[in-house]
């Protein structure tokens, strides 16, 4: 008897503890989305991963030298961006174009008039004349022409708002024409998130599109409006639309931070934007209407809303031009503006859209005000969290290491003093140089040290460095969840050490930590499959203009 009453007792407390395990197991989920439950599973597989590695921790000190954060900006040399349309003649001018209008194919509208206009054989009192075009985003060249560091015959930007940039710095300039030819920026969104605006708004237009991202209702992206003309045109729309009357208000940035918060990143290319709207991962991004129009995948498949100001695409004589060259210019801009030039404009994407910009007239110091506002306010509410995995291996000696060196000092210029940073280096092993801090002015000095120490040797552990910054970024966030989290590789891509690219790409892909990559004499096609786990982009060290490229990464994320 006692054995029946033992066998029922044990029986009932195996279907106690069945039952309590199975309700357990059915409702730990319960109220956790998908996302939530992914990245639970990212971060034990981080975990298990992590364990896995042996990790050493630098005893770091401080340097003497601590580089300014207001250096001056290292521009690229004007050799790096060659003449796209050659002059033909020793009588000539230089014309910088904004990359819409000119750039390195020869379908491209401006490359396609200058071609023509050389070969007409024009003169002027019988000599010879003829352009040269050079393809240069508006805001670097404005940047080249302020500083004085170069400065054309005829600067051709996408919009007035760089004439008015030119006035805020006294430069003298004389507009030979308002519009050479017509564009306008916009909104490129899914045809689905602008129906949910329209039903919902009754109208779809900047007003509504912003509004819809300030509410959570949909995803719209830009460029970094300190080296991109389309973005810093939307960061303008952003805050007519907060406050017409005081664009830099207090209300209107308090709003600027709240539309911040609802968008994952400011990418400094827009091919990074242009990735996330195919993925799926951004329902829109702000460009412009020849942009959208000269890229078939978005014709074809996305809706256009325009706003903000007119890309009017004026033109400036800049300098003490000869007449000869004051001549040139006039005859060019003709050229520009006959009626055959209208017609290749228009079959171009230019001139397609009547559309006028009712909003607050800006001057040139209220757009350089908005862009150091910008500067201080992109991260929104939330505050960064970023670590630098750098390769020190033996295969980085020399030139590579020395490059990669200068590139985190010049990241160190551009790091705001609230943002949290991480060095990790790695050779056949993987050292943590400089845990997490803030980077004031003791962690900076730290942080110059860590790198000025950099030696290279031994074998290449990469995917086993990531692994140990994603866990401190992991770390950093538990303790502070409203930080957004950001990872730098800076490598040549050989790994050779520890765990390959498939036993971190899942993980890395639920923890949706983005990783920038930095190839130093790299396989850049290793680094842009792991930037693209997560929609981030790679650079290439060895390419041209690499300085001012990163001083734009840095700025735009940092």
């Amino acid at each position: 008897m006692k054995k029946n009453n033992t066998f029922l007792f044990v029986l009932i407390g195996l279907i106690v503890f069945g039952t309590i395990y199975l309700v357990v197991s059915l409702t730990q989920n319960v109220g956790k989305t998908s996302t939530t439950i992914n990245m639970e599973k990212s971060i034990k597989n981080l975990n298990t991963l992590y364990k896995g590695i042996n990790v050493k921790t630098s005893t770091v000190s401080r340097s003497n030298s601590i580089t300014s954060n207001e250096e001056a900006t290292i521009l690229p040399d004007i050799s790096e961006y060659p003449f796209v349309v050659n002059p033909t003649t020793d009588a000539f001018i230089t014309v910088y174009s904004s990359t819409e209008k000119a750039n390195e194919k020869e379908s491209a509208w401006l490359c396609q008039i200058a071609d023509k206009f050389n070969k007409a054989n024009i003169k002027i009192n019988e000599v010879p004349i003829s352009v040269g075009v050079r393809a240069i985003p508006s805001q670097l060249a404005s940047e080249f022409i302020t500083t004085e560091k170069y400065t054309p015959d005829l600067y051709m930007p996408s919009s007035s708002i760089y004439g008015k940039i030119l006035d805020s710095y006294e430069k003298k300039y004389v507009e030979v024409s308002k519009s050479v030819v017509g564009n306008v920026s916009g909104i490129v969104i899914t045809k689905k998130a602008k129906d949910s605006i329209n039903s919902k708004y009754s109208n779809t237009n900047i007003d509504t599109v912003i509004n819809s991202v300030i509410n959570g209702e949909c995803i719209i992206g830009y460029t970094n409006p300190l080296s991109n003309e389309d973005g810093l045109n939307y960061l303008l729309t952003l805050l007519n639309t907060f406050d017409s009357s005081s664009p830099l208000s207090e209300n209107s940035i308090n709003k600027l931070k709240l539309y911040q918060d609802k968008i994952p990143y400011v990418p400094y290319e827009i091919a990074q934007l242009e990735e996330s709207l195919q993925n799926g991962t951004i329902d829109g991004f702000a460009s412009n209407y020849q942009t959208y129009y000269s890229i078939p995948a978005l014709r074809n498949n996305f809706e256009f809303i325009p706003y903000g100001i007119n890309q009017n695409q004026p033109a400036y004589a800049l300098g003490e031009l000869t007449n000869l060259k004051k001549e040139i210019i006039l005859k060019f801009i003709e050229y520009c503006t006959n009626d055959e030039s209208k017609k290749l404009a228009t079959n171009s994407g230019f001139n397609a859209i009547d559309y006028t910009y009712s909003g607050h007239d800006f001057i040139g110091t209220e757009i350089i005000d908005a862009q150091n506002m910008w500067k201080k306010q992109k991260n929104g509410s939330n505050d960064l969290t970023a670590v630098f995995v750098s390769d020190v291996s033996g295969s980085m000696d020399g030139s590579p290491l020395l490059k990669l060196k200068a590139s985190l000092n010049r990241a160190a210029s551009f790091i705001d003093e609230n943002t949290n940073i991480g060095l990790v280096t790695f050779s056949d092993s993987v050292n943590i140089s400089l845990p997490i801090a803030k980077f004031d002015n003791t962690q900076k000095s730290y942080f110059i040290n860590s790198v000025k120490s950099m030696r290279a040797s031994g074998g290449t552990a990469m995917f086993d460095a990531i692994v140990v910054a994603e866990h401190m970024l992991i770390e950093a966030q538990q303790k502070n969840p409203n930080t957004r989290l950001m990872l730098f590789v800076l490598t040549d891509g050989e790994s050779n050490r520890g765990y390959e690219f498939e036993d971190i790409e899942e993980v890395t892909h639920g923890l949706r930590i983005p990783i920038y990559t930095i190839g130093y004499n790299a396989d850049i096609d290793v680094l842009k499959e792991v930037s693209d786990i997560n929609e981030a982009s790679t650079m290439d060290a060895e390419s041209d203009n690499v300085i001012y490229k990163l001083e734009s990464l840095f700025n735009s994320q940092m």
